[in-house]
């Protein structure tokens, strides 16, 4: 048996997503039991060089949101940056959620031939949609994911693996 290209994106980014959106909910918690504002715990960062966990949010989702969209061959769309409390990154992932969902087996599954091209760090590269799914849209969504959890996590969040993985 083999896995289509849609088992191994849309679910996945779902499930990810809802697991962010309740490690998001327990940050809000957190910052307003500690009387932290939503705009400063947003602003965090795991070192200086690394962006602030409102923008690792952010990057997830459009991860989340372009990768079904290239696979099936449609342009993903465009959402502005404005996020500056955990409601509105909640919405960010909503939005998403609600993006993604409307992707269908049958416009995905057969992506894995299809030509995509992304301009990363100004230039254009062209993947297959298999080799984008796998060895690059996957990481990158990850990445963001992680580093996000790892931002609330490391102010004291009490979040754990399971808060990450998300229900099964």
């Amino acid at each position: 048996m083999t896995i289509g290209m849609y088992s191994a994106s849309v679910p996945v980014f779902q499930r990810q997503l809802r697991a962010l959106g309740n490690v998001l909910d327990k940050g809000a918690a957190f910052a307003a039991a500690k009387k932290m504002q939503d705009a400063v715990v947003l602003q965090l960062r795991l070192y200086p060089d690394m962006l602030p966990l409102v923008r690792q949010i952010q990057i997830a989702a459009d991860f989340a949101k372009s990768t079904p969209a290239l696979l099936a061959g449609v342009e993903p769309p465009k959402y502005d940056d404005t996020e500056v409390t955990f409601a509105d990154c909640k919405a960010r992932l909503d939005k998403t959620l609600a993006y993604i969902g409307e992707f269908r087996r049958e416009q995905i599954d057969g992506g894995d031939g299809r030509d995509i091209t992304r301009t990363i760090a100004g230039n254009p590269m062209t993947f297959k949609g298999e080799i984008y799914l796998a060895h690059f849209a996957m990481p990158n969504f990850y990445f963001h994911v992680t580093t996000a959890y790892a931002i609330l996590r490391g102010i004291g969040v009490e979040v754990g693996k399971r808060d990450f993985i998300g229900g099964m």
